[in-house]
């Protein structure tokens, strides 16, 4: 974890320092702050008024369409695409050529006021996927779906590093994975990813959504993974992994923790509750014998 707040209380004689202060190496969370009188030492508040401004505008601004498409042209995306028995219009995936969607919500207030409206494509989008996958082609393997969700600084710092590495992994594994033509949804919710699926015909459907941004953390990915999507299926039917950043889960281990699920899901042709993450299962070690320093 990162450790940019760093405790200089002990600059300030007026500042009466908190011994839970030494766990803040290891996290971001605003613990062991100290205090000056019954305040917060100053900046300590200047820091949290900072993080705070950075969480709305993580919410508030735009995301930069643009850039993303830029930098999907500008990357090579290392996969197998199985491109036979395909129709013309389904040859957009052979070159990756993304396709930009936006769900029922008009604009940000309306995405904020209207949850369920986030949900679903609005007419034009669905229009344009059924227009770009036939439904007597053999199916995806996997659908990448990006949506900017609540944080859209999180896709533009995440999204393109994750899916670089992840589509390295799979050109590397033993079993082919064709992936369908990139999706960026705007104003979407987690649960839009089920209806692009459905309409790609994809066998699995993950879904890169920025996070609620936390007052540590503004550019948290969240990603989901759903088998045999359809609407109205709930959070119950999807895998989630969470807070993927350079000062949270690293690529590597979401890339890791993703293949391991994906793999799953194809075995058992499942997702949800009834899949679950085991790849850190041999990873646990005791720690008891280790000495309490909170008790010294």
């Amino acid at each position: 974890m990162g450790n940019k707040h760093i405790d200089n209380t002990s600059k300030h004689s007026d500042v009466i320092k908190n011994p839970w202060s030494v766990l803040r190496e290891y996290t971001d969370a605003r613990i062991g702050l100290g205090r000056s009188g019954i305040s917060l030492p100053t900046s300590h508040l200047l820091d949290f008024q900072l993080a705070h401004a950075q969480a709305q505008d993580a919410v508030h601004l735009p995301l930069d369409v643009d850039y993303i498409f830029e930098q999907i042209d500008n990357t090579s995306f290392n996969v197998n695409i199985v491109t036979s028995n395909r129709t013309n219009k389904e040859l957009l995936q052979k070159g990756h050529k993304s396709i930009l969607l936006h769900s029922e919500a008009k604009d940000r207030i309306e995405y904020l006021q209207r949850p369920d409206l986030g949900r679903k494509l609005n007419q034009k989008s669905h229009n344009i996927l059924k227009d770009t996958v036939s439904v007597e082609s053999r199916p995806y393997d996997l659908a990448i779906v990006i949506v900017d969700g609540l944080s859209s600084l999180a896709i533009k710092e995440n999204a393109i590093n994750f899916i670089d590495k992840l589509c390295q992994a799979l050109s590397q594994d033993k079993q082919e994975w064709s992936i369908a033509p990139f999706t960026i949804v705007q104003q979407g919710r987690v649960a839009i990813g089920d209806e692009v699926g459905m309409l790609l015909n994809a066998k699995a459907t993950l879904v890169l959504i920025g996070e609620r941004p936390g007052l540590s953390s503004p550019d948290s990915l969240g990603l989901y993974l759903t088998w045999d999507a359809q609407v109205g299926l709930t959070d119950a039917n999807r895998n989630c992994i969470s807070n993927v950043r350079l000062d949270g889960l690293s690529y590597a281990e979401a890339v890791k923790k993703t293949i391991y699920l994906l793999k799953e899901s194809r075995r058992l042709e499942l997702s949800g509750v009834n899949l679950k993450d085991r790849t850190t299962n041999d990873e646990i070690e005791l720690t008891n014998s280790e000495e309490n320093f909170l008790l010294n």
